[in-house]
């Protein structure tokens, strides 16, 4: 028997109690508090998913807006065509998968059946290419290339083919009109990826994301997509448990996409794209006396610019490829084809993504900088064969020697040492190796003339090229140090080991060596092409930099005006009027008597009726062939061509650019001017005619330059064209 009084154990049964109570009317006003926020507070919104579980939604894609050149010639549109596609979720449904249906498909499309199965697998990290990225509860294309009777066989058979359908689709399609192919300027589409679509989940109208969305990837395709896609349309239907229709919740119409108007010119494109192909092809006949072989010519661009608005005309890189190639999904083998190393990557837009040293091209940035920095427009600069600075010989180009002459004379025969000797002389007004507030003309010079930043163009991924000033040392100094001291301690005796095991020691100090080969675009300067053709534009139009477009307005698919790009002017160049005018005068003598005349006046150029101005550029690259650039302007356009691994400016590049001039002109290989056939005599301004039906109205005749059939591109190295900061070496030959 207890002996625990009996009120001490009334005590203890009371509070357990007592507790218990309080934790049931706890539990209970939990789940009353938890009703009345589903059932009260959020009610509504859990109605309406509730309500949403019972609705699905077809979708109904919009046509997506088209791509003109100036004159109003489809660069990008659409085109109907059988599309055969297979819903995942049905195949995963089955029991085999959809092995079987797959097996068929393939079979009726004449398809190998692992390609098809390929086709349809979901994209991941490990899964190479072709797979699908986009939503897996989108039906995915097998292909577009279905003849009638293969999607009658299929629609005809639903029992054999159970979640594979064929119908029409409008698909994008890049027709080239007049052959223009500008692929890395327009881009290409590809599905939408599960990520983004949820992203824009809660968003309505163009601004989100359905699953069997298509989107711009690159170039044109992808700044102006939201003006290009459109809306896509939505069908709701009511469904019940088993999935049966039973009603309408309501729809969206599909409504199409806007066009973009381009200033390109499908003529001048194909005639620029021809040309610097058929320039790599003649420089790879050419005996390089450096390397004891032909020039390689592995890549090139070039940009045709309105001197007056920075709108580009055309724009070409090479090697290129067939954008048609993305549309209805790429397969295995063209995928390879694109990205391989052997590619030598085509999707590479090298009009604004190549940089490589400039070269003697650089020298009218110099020229600014040396009367900035006081030196007189009227002076005489001495131009002997070679210089000694910081202990190593500064060579002018095979040994040449002038005297004394001007910086007009200079830049007309690209003389090295005048150049060398003017930056010299400043960076020891600067302090040499132990600067006091140095005022760095030469650097700050090429700042202001847009260089070391991006242009702003409309086209994505565009870089920014490179000013090695006294920051940019300092930092690449602090991120390669270790790298360098390690590679110097090998002990080693070739270039690149002497160059580290002078880094090692000194690298983020500017040398003399440094100043004097910057002056003439060689040592660790790069520059775009896109950054080219607006400063030699800027020399043309009396210093004004343009931001460079390709845009020139978006209209509706009836032709009405949505909204123009009008030119955006970024900033003025530092030089006076009498500066530029002195260049100018100089860049013309390049073409009468200068490094370009043999390929201008020497070939029968009128340049009394239509003056040009040219600066060549032959920029050695360590371990590489020399690259070819040859930057020119004439009143109208700027016209920039640069050529990795084909020799001398004018030698590799003239010829082309000349031919350019000529299109645009009109001009024959002996120097007559036919308006008749001048493809631009002066650039597109107005937007094109439409016609009721949204098709716009030619302006321009065609007219077609026939040039032999170019050789394929070879594959080689472009890593002067890369982003991958080349080191150059201390000659420019013009």
């Amino acid at each position: 028997m207890s002996n625990i009084p009996e009120t001490g154990r009334t005590r203890r049964v009371t509070i357990r109690l007592v507790v218990l109570q309080i934790l049931v009317i706890s539990l209970l006003a939990t789940l009353g508090g938890r009703l009345w926020y589903l059932q009260i507070r959020n009610g509504s919104e859990y109605t309406a998913k509730a309500s949403n579980n019972h609705i699905r939604e077809v979708v109904a894609p919009a046509v997506r807006g088209e791509i003109l050149d100036a004159d109003g010639r489809v660069l990008a549109g659409n085109q109907t065509k059988l599309v055969v596609s297979v819903s995942r979720t049905s195949l995963l449904q089955q029991k085999d998968h959809g092995k079987a249906a797959l097996g068929r498909l393939a079979q009726v499309l004449g398809l190998n059946t692992k390609d098809v199965q390929d086709k349809v697998r979901l994209c991941d990290a490990k899964t190479p290419q072709p797979c699908w990225n986009g939503s897996p509860y989108q039906p995915i294309p097998v292909t577009d290339q279905a003849t009638t009777q293969q999607a009658m066989q299929i629609m005809e058979r639903r029992e054999d083919f159970p979640g594979i359908t064929a119908q029409p689709t409008a698909l994008r399609q890049y027709p080239g009109p007049d052959g223009a192919n500008a692929a890395q300027v327009l881009g290409y589409l590809s599905p939408v990826t599960d990520d983004e679509v949820s992203k824009t989940a809660d968003k309505t109208g163009r601004d989100r994301y359905l699953p069997s969305d298509q989107i711009g990837r690159a170039g044109l395709e992808s700044v102006y997509d939201d003006d290009l896609r459109g809306t896509t349309g939505v069908d709701r239907l009511e469904v019940d448990n088993l999935g049966r229709v039973i009603g309408s919740a309501g729809n969206t119409p599909a409504q199409s996409g806007n066009n973009v108007v381009t200033s390109l010119d499908a003529r001048v494109q194909k005639v620029v794209e021809d040309n610097l192909v058929q320039a790599m092809n003649d420089a790879r006949t050419q005996f390089d006396k450096e390397t004891n072989k032909n020039y390689v010519a592995d890549s090139g661009a070039a940009v045709v610019m309105d001197v007056h608005t920075g709108r580009i005309i055309a724009m070409a890189s090479a090697p290129t490829y067939d954008p048609n190639l993305w549309v209805g999904g790429i397969s295995a083998k063209d995928y390879g084809n694109l990205t391989g190393q052997d590619s030598n990557y085509p999707l590479l837009n090298r009009a604004i993504q190549g940089q490589s040293a400039p070269g003697s091209t650089f020298k009218v940035v110099s020229t600014s900088a040396a009367v900035a920095a006081g030196y007189s427009l009227d002076g005489h600069y001495p131009c002997p064969q070679s210089m000694t600075i910081g202990g190593r010989e500064f060579k002018n180009f095979e040994g040449e020697q002038f005297g004394d002459i001007s910086l007009e004379k200079a830049l007309e025969i690209s003389c090295d040492t005048v150049f060398y000797g003017l930056a010299y002389d400043q960076w020891m007004k600067d302090g040499g190796i132990h600067p006091k507030n140095p005022a760095d003309w030469f650097y700050k010079t090429a700042h202001q003339f847009g260089l070391g930043a991006k242009t702003g163009v409309d086209l994505p991924a565009e870089v920014t090229g490179r000013v090695p000033d006294r920051q940019w040392k300092q930092d690449f100094y602090t991120a390669n140090k270790d790298a360098w001291c390690k590679q110097a301690e090998g002990g080693g005796t070739d270039f690149a080991t002497q160059i580290a095991r002078e880094n090692c020691v000194d690298g983020n100090v500017m040398r003399a060596g440094d100043s004097v080969n910057y002056a003439i675009g060689q040592g660790d300067t790069l520059v775009t092409p896109i950054q080219m053709a607006r400063i030699y534009s800027a020399l043309a139009n009396g210093g004004t930099l343009y931001r460079p477009s390709v845009a020139k307005a978006v209209v509706t698919p009836s032709g009405q005006l949505v909204r123009d790009i009008a030119p955006h002017e970024d900033g003025k160049l530092p030089d006076d009027q009498k500066t530029l005018q002195y260049i100018d005068q100089a860049t013309a003598g390049v073409i009468t008597s200068g490094t370009a005349a043999w390929k201008f006046v020497g070939a029968g150029w009128p340049q009394d009726k239509i003056q040009l101005h040219a600066k060549t550029g032959t920029a050695e690259v360590y371990g590489k062939q020399t690259t070819s650039w040859l930057t020119t302007y004439s009143k109208d356009y700027a016209v920039v061509m640069t050529i990795s691994q084909a020799g001398t400016g004018s030698g590799g590049s003239g010829d082309a650019v000349r031919k350019i001039y000529q299109a645009l002109y009109g001009v024959d290989d002996k120097g007559a001017i036919d308006n008749g056939k001048a493809l631009l005599p002066t650039p597109q301004t107005k937007l094109p005619t439409f016609n009721p039906d949204g098709t716009a109205q030619l302006q321009q005749a065609s007219y077609t330059v026939d040039y032999p059939t170019p050789a394929p591109a070879q594959p080689a190295f472009a890593a002067d064209l890369l982003a991958v900061e080349p080191r150059t070496t201390g000659r420019s030959r013009a």
